[in-house]
């Protein structure tokens, strides 16, 4: 197994936790994704899913926190950008429903993380209910 390896720089880090932060995810992994060579349609991509799970995060953590991580990555001579979504919410008691097209607990069509995991090559989610969860997302240059 390979294992992904970072730029050697410190990650963009930083607090979700009002509604102008979206914008500042969506800038900061434009910003990784151009630097990281992806193509107008991977960025857009990544950006989309990126804001779904801020977005989730400013909806359902408790006290509607959270942190995102951002950070280029390489793979067998590939670039790619890995975001960390992290919040100390209520968690998510099943992950496989969540992923599921059409579930959703607060009344949505249900398609935020099944969409996001879509846009995206590689997410990760794990989560413990009164804990909370952690998604990463990946996306390489093509």
């Amino acid at each position: 197994m390979t294992t992904d390896a970072t730029t050697g720089r410190e990650a963009d880090a930083f607090a979700i936790a009002h509604e102008a932060d979206l914008i500042r995810v969506r800038k900061v992994l434009r910003a990784e994704a151009d630097s990281a060579g992806l193509n107008l349609v991977d960025a857009t991509k990544l950006i989309t899913a990126g804001s779904e799970l801020a977005r989730n995060i400013l909806n359902y953590a408790t006290g509607r926190r959270g942190r995102i991580s951002v950070e280029q990555v390489f793979r067998q001579g590939r670039r790619g950008v890995r975001a960390t979504f992290s919040d100390e919410g209520p968690g998510i008691t099943d992950i496989d429903a969540a992923l599921t097209d059409g579930f959703s607990t607060k009344g949505s069509l249900g398609l935020g993380l099944p969409g996001a995991r879509r846009l995206v090559d590689n997410m990760t989610l794990t989560s413990v209910p009164g804990t909370g969860t952690t998604v990463v997302i990946v996306k390489w240059q093509r």
